[in-house]
């Protein structure tokens, strides 16, 4: 029992040492297994090894060397019933003693039992003499009180005495393996006395057939165990994996809630920088409309001074004024005039485009939008960030193109938020980014393309673009959203946003939006209700 012991544990480690090599390979399955899950698991295996090995399998082998116990009292018994018919002959005048006696010593030299019909009977009398033994005839009619087993266990006074004592028991000794008097085995036999003829009858069972017989119960009860716990094992492996799986879903779920909370943080960051720069923009909007409105006033006034600014130092040439001859001063103030009025000019007009740009738009404004127009006011309003990154930026619009129907601000969202990307996406100020608009008349569609000439985009990220929260500028301050919002506004607008790129190569966005035909733009003056 010992030895099965060890094989199913060698058998059970080598299984868990295979679970553990293959989990290796996949360390984020073994890392999210949960304690709750295996410990059930380990318990459950362990205790059913136990409990098979010490307890259903010592119990099984007691109980069938018990049952072999039996069998022999039974059948040493039912000879003694059968001595007592020959007996009862003799009693019944049938037969002479002689004459029964040697019929029943005939009767039992011919009684086989077992499996191979080898297992017998013996009878010897209380001297003790040998009466009759069907494989040591050598012993027949000699006294045998002084025959010693291999272990100098005088074998038969033992028996002698246990007779005496309790009429009937067992006895165990060593004895020749049934016809093979080279071959001594332990053997246990149950003997009882038959009082009228002073006889005793006995078999045994020999210990090694009993040993051999359990083994083999064992060897099927083992493989019906391994094959239990393979199953086992299988389901209790499938019931981990799945639990392993949960737990990695549910800390991934962890993960990207927390992720998503950071986003709409980021988000809502953003939006607030918006109101933020809508009200700084309304600060500024007061001087440069100051600026713009003295501006012209300066000049009106240098322009009245400057008759008599010119008789004053024309007779004073050599006169110096901030270290500069009046003349150039005189050149200097009309382009720093002019500087400022351009100056304040450009303010105003960014202003005014950075304030209609992050103010939020009416849901349901419609209106007809000039593409061209929403572009170039978009590169005015990033002209800061293209400028830096860039030398290469160009915009060939078609001169023909139709009208849009939709939303102008939301449009020039759009616009500005691939102008951004396409900026940040280039790696130097060689790298280009080109924006073109034509016209598809057969489809009746628009198109808008913004490329750049950077590294592109893999086609595992290409897919994701238009995912909310999918950014590779994260660490950047990048939320993620810029594209989904786009593109939905475009599908508002009844468009297409379409991707294109090959790594290397740059990344190309095209858009496609319907647009108005002659008939449903609107003539100026026209009461298009008539």
């Amino acid at each position: 029992m010992h030895k099965n012991i060890f094989i199913i544990f060698n058998a059970c480690y080598l299984i868990d040492k295979t679970k553990f090599h293959f989990t290796e390979k996949n360390p984020v399955v073994l890392n999210t297994i949960p304690k709750k899950v295996i410990i059930p698991v380990a318990l459950t295996f362990a205790l059913f090894i136990l409990t098979i090995f010490m307890v259903v399998i010592p119990f099984v082998e007691k109980n069938m060397m018990e049952v072999k116990r039996e069998g022999i009292k039974h059948l040493t018994e039912s000879a003694w019933s059968t001595l007592n018919l020959f007996y009862e002959k003799y009693q019944n005048k049938e037969l002479s003693e002689d004459e029964a006696q040697k019929m029943a010593v005939s009767h039992f030299k011919r009684v086989r039992y077992g499996l191979e019909q080898e297992d017998y009977f013996w009878i010897n009398d209380m001297a003790p003499n040998m009466i009759m033994h069907p494989y040591r005839t050598d012993l027949e009619g000699r006294d045998i009180s002084g025959f010693q087993d291999s272990a100098g266990k005088k074998l038969f006074l033992e028996i002698i005495r246990t007779v005496k004592k309790n009429g009937s028991g067992y006895v165990d000794y060593l004895w020749q393996w049934k016809g093979n008097p080279e071959k001594i085995v332990p053997k246990i036999s149950y003997v009882k006395e038959f009082k009228p003829w002073g006889w005793v009858i006995g078999t045994g069972i020999y210990v090694n057939d009993v040993e051999l017989e359990i083994r083999n119960i064992t060897k099927q009860m083992i493989h019906a165990c391994l094959g239990i716990m393979l199953l086992f094992l299988i389901l209790s492996g499938y019931i981990i994996w799945q639990g392993a799986k949960a737990e990695k879903e549910r800390k991934k779920a962890i993960e990207q809630s927390g992720l998503r909370e950071k986003q709409l943080v980021q988000a809502d960051k953003m939006t607030s920088l918006g109101i933020l720069v809508a009200g700084v923009a309304h600060e500024v909007n007061n001087p440069a409309t100051t600026l713009m409105l003295n501006a012209p006033n300066l000049k009106k006034v240098w322009k009245e001074f400057t008759p008599i600014m010119d008789e004053h130092f024309s007779n004073r040439k050599e006169a110096l004024i901030c270290n500069m001859e009046y003349e150039q001063l005189s050149e200097r103030i009309e382009l720093m005039l002019d500087g400022i009025e351009d100056s304040a000019t450009r303010i105003k007009a960014i202003i005014t485009e950075l304030k209609d740009f992050s103010r939020p738009a009416a849901a349901e404004s419609e209106e007809e939008v000039d593409i061209n127009d929403v572009i170039q006011r978009s590169l005015d309003l990033t002209h800061s960030i293209t400028k830096k990154v860039t030398a290469n930026l160009s915009f060939n619009p078609d001169g023909n193109l139709p009208k849009v129907s939709g939303n102008g601000q939301k449009l020039q969202q759009v616009m500005v938020n691939l102008i951004v990307n396409a900026s940040q996406a280039l790696e130097d100020r060689t790298q280009s980014i080109h924006i073109k608009t034509s016209k598809d008349i057969g489809a009746q569609f628009i198109v808008i393309e913004v490329i750049d000439t950077g590294p592109g985009v893999s086609p595992d990220r290409l897919k994701k673009l238009k995912d909310p929260f999918f950014t590779t500028k994260r660490d950047d301050g990048g939320t993620g959203l810029g594209l989904s919002i786009s593109e939905k506004i475009i599908y508002d607008h009844n468009g297409m946003m379409e991707f294109s790129s090959e790594p290397g190569s740059g990344l190309t966005v095209k858009i496609l939006l319907p647009f108005l035909t002659k008939e449903q733009e609107t003539v100026p003056g026209k009461d298009n209700d008539q």
